[in-house]
């Protein structure tokens, strides 16, 4: 068997973000007011720092209005809850990232709870999670959104096909099942907990890896011809696939970095420039 394609996560974000840019002019043209993402970091984390302030750069490009609260790290849920709420009702601001994760005297979904769902760009609320489950119009999360972005480019069709999802985190194992499963794929999703879990995962002819251990997923682990999305970002650029071996079972595969990564901020400033059309449809 060949090695597997690669899912270009990269090119395919580049020209995502294009099409949202050009979205962005126009709507700033009509409008006067450009599409605004506020994003709330608390704390110094140094990778949270670097992610938010790639996620800026990337709305710049984009055309679209950057707007940063910085808080310190012993800010309280109660203040973080009151700053969510105010940035949810000012109507300049159309889209609320809040970088995670934000410290264990947080509680991060009392937080996400306070952003009004019309501006969850990052899909992170409940209001988000059901509207994604029933398939309903809103916000999806971002990573697993893009995702199915990259399954779409790459005509992967999930109906009828066996899905494995490694990982249950809220904001990418659950809704990427949720959203495979809309799309008519029967769904199993597995966790650090599971059972023989290579015995899972060679049952898939879609794996997507979500669980954040590195190199978890072998390539004797992938059912020959299968399809493997690897979430994972861990140190020294590392999925949570066995990359070397995966590549010469999988049919197609996205590598790390450059595979799902770019896609989640693409995601990300699409649904913000989305959220700003309906602001202005609404008036």
């Amino acid at each position: 068997m060949s090695q597997a394609r690669i899912m270009d996560g990269t090119a395919l974000a580049r020209r995502i973000v294009e099409e949202t840019a050009e979205r962005a002019a126009d709507l700033t043209a009509r409008t006067g007011r450009a599409p605004c993402l506020a994003t709330v970091l608390v704390g110094e984390d140094p990778a949270s720092v670097t992610y938010v302030r790639m996620k800026r750069n990337r709305c710049r490009t984009a055309g679209i209005e950057s707007r940063h609260v910085a808080l310190p790290g012993a800010t309280t849920t109660e203040q973080l809850v009151g700053t969510l709420r105010e940035l949810s009702a000012d109507p300049t601001v159309h889209g609320i990232l809040l970088q995670h994760p934000m410290g264990a005297h947080i509680d991060e979904r009392a937080a996400f709870e306070a952003i009004a769902p019309e501006k969850d760009v990052d899909g992170v609320t409940f209001a988000s999670f059901a509207t994604m489950s029933f398939g309903l119009p809103g916000f999806v999360s971002c990573t697993p959104g893009g995702i199915m972005r990259l399954l779409d480019a790459y005509d992967v069709d999930p109906a009828g096909k066996r899905a494995v999802v490694v990982g249950r985190s809220a904001i990418l194992g659950k809704p990427a099942g949720m959203l495979l499963l809309a799309r008519d794929a029967t769904v199993t999703y597995c966790h650090s907990r599971t059972s023989d879990l290579s015995a899972a995962v060679r049952e898939a002819d879609i794996v997507v890896a979500a669980v954040g251990r590195p190199r978890l997923i072998r390539g004797q682990d992938i059912k020959p011809g299968a399809v493997v999305v690897d979430a994972g970002y861990n140190e020294g650029n590392v999925g949570d696939v066995d990359f070397d071996s995966a590549v010469e079972r999988a049919s197609l595969i996205t590598p790390v970095p450059g595979g799902v990564g770019p896609m989640t901020i693409a995601t990300l400033l699409e649904q913000t420039v989305t959220a700003a059309e309906t602001a202005a449809q609404q008036g």
